[in-house]
This record gives C-alpha cells, structure tokens and sequence, in this order.
C-alpha cells in the first residue's frame, strides 16, 4: 500500500528558518537519514522538499483556460513543506514511518513532534464513485 505523508509547516509569508546553522544542519541530516533508511528498506518510493510559502502561487483557469495566478495568502496557517511517498505493507508501518518524521530535530535540538498528515494513496477511482 502506498502512503503519502506530508510535512506542513511554515506560514505564508516565511522566507526561511530562523534556525542557526548547527540546528538546521541537524535537522536536514536527520531528514537525509531517514531517507536512507527507507530507501534501504525498500519503502521510499519518493520524497521530496518544497520552496519556501514566499514562492508559492496559487493556479486556477480562468474563462478562456488561460492560467489565473495569485500570490501567497497570509491567511493561511501552514503550507507544505515537504512529502515522502511510501510503499509499506500496512497502515501501522506508515503511522511508524511519519512519527519517526515528525520527531525530526528543531532549533533547539529537541524533537518538534510536529504534525504530519498521512493519507493512503488511491492507485484509481473508486469502481462505484458515487
């Protein structure tokens, strides 16, 4: 079963951490680690960082189709930092994978515990959708 687990974090507006070096430093290796982990494991099937909220735009079509953009919202409280995709052999596995995430170091070095939000992958439509 494949899982995505998604860091959000950051609120609208931020343009970078205020972390010092060593803690950011800290915090990125744990992330590299726990790729690799994965990857060994055989259950990393993607993951990936996200640019800062300061670079987000939101997208929709406007009459003609043509791409209608707007900037960041300070309205929002969080954004997507970041996402793993995992392939794991149950629900319980995913839940272990994204509390070792969230228990990621943060500027003081302690674990930030933050929220990580877990949401199976569909691998299509349901077959009776409504």
């Amino acid at each position: 079963m494949k899982y995505i687990l998604m860091m959000n974090t950051m609120q609208a507006g931020t343009e970078g951490l205020d972390w010092s070096k060593k803690a950011l430093k800290a915090h990125i290796g744990y992330m590299i680690g726990l790729n690799k982990e994965l990857t060994a494991s055989g259950e990393l099937a993607g993951a990936e960082g996200l640019a800062f909220p300061n670079q987000a735009k939101l997208v929709r079509a406007g009459k003609g189709g043509e791409p209608i953009t707007d900037g960041v919202f300070p309205e929002s409280k969080e954004f997507l930092a970041g996402f793993w995709i995992v392939d794991v052999d149950s629900l319980d596995r995913a839940c272990a994978i994204a509390a070792k995430a969230s228990a990621a170091p943060g500027p003081d070095g302690a674990p930030l515990n933050m929220p990580i939000e877990l949401r199976q992958v569909m691998s299509g439509p349901p077959e009776d959708p409504v």
